[in-house]
């Protein structure tokens, strides 16, 4: 096999996209859907999920929310029955959560990005790795975390704590599963392109007293390349991360963000 053909996802994976049909995670389902793959996402948007599954043929899609348990439950069963079996799981979903300083913070809404950003990562997984087991094409698991997962981020202690927690159930899940044949990976995203950005920028620039101009300047200079990543660059890591290319990377925690310096 030549190294072009390594760097080929294969085109028949069963993928399940915890919210899927938004933002990373809809662009990480469009990529592994126009590759050929069988594809499932939930979102807790229900226009957004009708939304894609009309624009992709094929996909299947059901709203629920990933800080349900039971709901949870319910979507991999679907997933499997829809599907055949799961090949791929994408722990995508997150929300920002609540940005300011820790004495502000409403209980409520840190115990909300708890259960959004780190129980889910435990629901889907408990679910979904034994349906990885007993694949024989490649069998993956990428979770999503930040690159708040690998800096300290002032005035968003939820957020980070989740996605720090996120990479260390990650390396853990590598060692665990590793025996059986199953890679397990988290994707750090960057500062992203895009509407939700957009509200984390504004959210921070009113909590720290400056314009969204200067914040998202900000933003630019903690970055090497001094710019953003896109929605596509995420979607094509997760892409190598499933190909043959891939069959010995496990265990890391991967950047995609230009080399964000610091937060």
């Amino acid at each position: 096999m030549s190294i072009a053909d390594l760097l080929q996802t294969p085109p028949d994976l069963r993928v399940l996209v915890s919210a899927g049909a938004g933002g990373i995670g809809a662009g990480m389902a469009r990529a592994f859907h126009e590759r050929g793959a069988s594809v499932y996402v939930c979102d807790i948007d229900r226009v957004a999920v009708d939304r894609i599954s009309t624009e992709l043929p094929g996909l299947k899609a059901s709203v629920a929310d990933v800080a349900d348990r039971a709901q949870v439950d319910r979507v991999v069963a679907d997933a499997e029955r829809a599907l055949g079996g799961l090949d791929v799981l994408v722990n995508n979903a997150g929300v920002a959560g609540p940005t300011g300083g820790i004495e502000d913070v409403d209980p409520a809404e840190w115990e909300r990005t708890i259960a959004v950003n780190l129980n889910a990562q435990y629901y889907f997984a408990r679910r979904a790795v034994p349906l990885l087991k007993k694949s024989r094409n490649n069998p993956t698991l990428i979770a999503v975390s930040s690159v708040a997962g690998r800096l300290g981020y002032a005035f968003r202690t939820p957020y980070a704590s989740t996605k720090w927690s996120i990479v260390g159930l990650v390396k853990s899940l590598a060692i665990e599963l590793g025996p059986s044949g199953i890679r397990v990976n988290a994707i750090l995203p960057g500062v992203v392109e895009g509407e939700r950005m957009d509200r984390v920028i504004a959210a921070r620039a009113k909590a720290l007293g400056v314009t969204i101009e200067a914040m998202r300047e900000d933003y630019l200079r903690k970055i090497s390349l001094r710019r953003m990543v896109t929605i596509d660059d995420v979607a094509a890591m997760a892409l190598f991360l499933c190909s043959p290319a891939a069959r010995n990377v496990t265990g890391q925690a991967i950047s995609v963000d230009g080399n964000v310096e610091y937060l």
